[in-house]
């Protein structure tokens, strides 16, 4: 639990460092910091899959790692040069695709099928999730804002979830996914979706008192709808914990890895932020 809580802090510090270069840097250069950590989530979270799965080739391996790592880089600078960052995102992530598919075809003995829908997968989760990740990143709008709620609310959900659990699961020992993930409980995940509301409102707030200005198109005040942003937020980053767990149950490992003492690896540590990503671009882009 210590070494738990040391790993935290320094992962809090990292976030607030990340986010006052984000707010003061200018001309959206500050925001290329949060680029490097999702490129470091990207490629490392690519080989922690890969050497999970066991069984792909070095060289489809290489080319996996090397495209996730590429993703949210390649998005940051088409968006930096054109404005549009799925451009580069969308070329690195269909490169990869093909080159591995061109492997899959000559060097089909050591690149087999099973290799190969192993790196796509990867691809698609490690690559393109971080690139997502880049989009809220640089967005037009509420950048800033997207971005506190996203790493705010992703650990007020872990904490409700953790607590509640902690506090209630034995009075209310009802399973959320008992073939998935054992541990987790309904009473548990309800937590955190509180905890998830909670972390939206301490976003919102907290940007205004910084002196930010949220724009929303939403009719609802202002706390409303970080209200419903937290809780939508909560519900993927619960989901993406589970998608995390099936895939090591599927592939029998405990921890993607040990980068992170306390919480195991890169994977372990952003599982839920990947998928909340998808939530935040969405609700910042298409709602708020």
């Amino acid at each position: 639990m210590k070494i738990r809580s040391i790993t935290s802090t320094v992962y809090v510090l990292a976030v607030i460092a990340l986010c006052a270069g984000k707010w003061l840097i200018p001309d959206g250069y500050g925001s290329l910091l949060f680029d490097a950590l999702f490129c470091a989530i990207g490629g490392i979270g690519a080989f922690e899959l890969i050497r999970a799965y066991g069984g792909v080739s070095v060289l489809q391996r290489a080319v996996t790692i090397t495209f996730c790592a590429l993703s949210a880089p390649l998005f940051a600078l088409m968006a930096l040069l054109t404005g549009n960052g799925w451009i580069g995102a969308a070329d690195a992530l269909a490169l990869g695709a093909l080159v591995l598919c061109i492997m899959f075809v000559a060097d089909h003995g050591r690149s087999d099928l099973k290799s190969t829908l192993y790196s796509l997968f990867t691809l698609a989760y490690a690559g393109l999730l971080t690139a997502v990740l880049s989009a809220v990143n640089h967005m037009e709008s509420n950048s800033m804002l997207a971005i506190m709620f996203l790493f705010i609310c992703t650990p007020f959900t872990d904490a409700g979830a953790y607590l509640t659990g902690m506090a209630l699961g034995r009075r209310v020992p009802l399973k959320l996914s008992p073939e998935i993930s054992p541990n987790k409980t309904v009473i548990g995940a309800a937590g955190g979706i509180l905890g998830g509301i909670l972390g939206g409102v301490a976003a919102y707030y907290l940007f205004v008192v910084l002196g930010g200005e949220p724009v929303f198109a939403t009719p609802l005040p202002g706390w409303a709808a970080a209200m419903v942003i937290g809780l939508a937020l909560s519900v993927a980053t619960q989901f993406g914990d589970l998608f995390e767990s099936a895939v090591k149950r599927a592939t029998g490992v405990k921890d993607m890895g040990s980068l992170l003492p306390g919480h195991g690896g890169v994977m372990d540590r952003f599982d839920g932020t990947l998928f909340a990503g998808i939530v935040a671009f969405i609700a910042f882009v298409f709602i708020a």
